[in-house]
């Protein structure tokens, strides 16, 4: 019957942790980022469909698409182009009015 020790899995042979640990730190960032670009997506959506402004919409979800790709692209995966787009687009729709 198998020994029932408790593995080392830093020190296992055969085993990657390190990039294990990577590929979940890749899937926590582009789930940040793909989050945000789609309740920017749904923000520009609501403002084309509520107000109207669907020219506005649509810069808005020029906007989403480019900014989240970059920050999916960058190294830390910061939200905050998205975040400031978001504003943008609120912003220009609340003056445009």
């Amino acid at each position: 019957m198998a020994e029932h020790a408790v593995q080392e899995y830093a020190t296992a042979t055969g085993n990657d942790y390190a990039e294990h640990e990577a590929t979940y730190a890749m899937v926590m960032k582009l789930s940040k980022v793909a989050t945000a670009a789609v309740i920017l997506i749904v923000i520009s959506l609501a403002i084309g469909g509520v107000g109207g402004a669907w020219g506005l919409a649509g810069l808005g979800i020029v906007l989403a698409v480019v900014t989240g790709a970059v920050s999916g692209m960058s190294e830390k995966g910061n939200i905050a182009p998205i975040a400031i787009a978001a504003l943008v687009v609120v912003g220009l729709y609340f003056l445009l009015r």
